[in-house]
């Protein structure tokens, strides 16, 4: 079901608004629909980041529950890191 959405602009903002949208081949509600619609695409990409981002954290934490966590200094992390991003880098050529 589709729903309606009101907002208020003065007139000035709207005369340019459809201008710009009709130089574009759009009315200014598609412009608005567009725009609505690209702001719930990246609310759902973000809800889905911060959906696997807690499964992750989740799963380390359950790790370190049942004792099969595995720490590394600083240093080891800066290395490992290093040879990831070395490696990532070097595929692109």
């Amino acid at each position: 079901m589709d729903t309606r959405i009101q907002f208020r602009v003065d007139e000035e903002t709207k005369r340019l608004a459809q201008q710009m949208a009709e130089s574009q081949g759009r009315t200014l509600s598609d412009a608005c629909r567009d725009l609505t619609q690209q702001l719930a695409e990246q609310q759902r990409q973000a809800m889905s980041h911060d959906t696997w981002l807690f499964e992750q954290v989740n799963t380390a934490f359950n790790k370190l529950d049942k004792g099969h966590a595995v720490f590394v200094s600083h240093d080891e992390a800066k290395s490992r890191m290093a040879t990831y991003k070395n490696k990532i880098h070097n595929q692109g050529k």
